[in-house]
């Protein structure tokens, strides 16, 4: 598949989950990316991700999307006990946030979603976006990735 299609079409997943309501953001960007790589991690790996909505817990802070971007590149840069840390952990997160930073003006969920009702269409569909928006920045990511990308063959129904 097109390097440009496959990531839509990880944005298209990502989003789709938040929109039917099967996960919140931080749970579709896991879910999604786990799939994007060919499962290497059981299903309940998506259960990591549960705790991070609307900003930890609906504390506000960190952007659940964001949250679960950062799981998600764990899921390819992290390390197990005994392993030295993986010289891409740290930059790769830092750009992400960054991204997000860029485009939103914040990282922050109460910050991102200011200018709206929260039990309103228009926010979620604003947070169905930025949703989108993880999935399909990191997919390209590890697309772009020489060690990674010959690994991913898209992603299953």
């Amino acid at each position: 598949m097109e390097k440009k299609v496959l990531v839509e079409s990880v944005r298209e997943k990502a989003e789709g989950y938040f929109k039917r309501g099967e996960f919140f953001c931080s749970e579709a960007v896991v879910h999604t990316i786990n799939q994007l790589l060919g499962n290497p991690f059981p299903e309940e790996v998506t259960k990591l991700a549960s705790a991070f909505p609307i900003g930890l817990g609906k504390a506000g802070c960190l952007c659940g999307a964001v949250s679960g971007g950062a799981m998600a590149l764990g899921m390819v840069y992290g390390r197990k006990h005994g392993e030295a840390m993986q010289d891409k952990m740290f930059p790769i997160s830092a750009q992400l946030h960054h991204h997000i930073k860029n485009m939103y003006k914040s990282t922050c969920c109460r910050v991102i979603v200011k200018d709206y009702e929260f039990t309103s269409p228009e926010r979620k569909a604003h947070c169905i976006k930025i949703t989108g928006e993880v999935a399909a920045w990191i997919a390209e990511k590890l697309l772009e990735d020489p060690k990674i990308a010959p690994k991913i063959q898209g992603l299953e129904n």
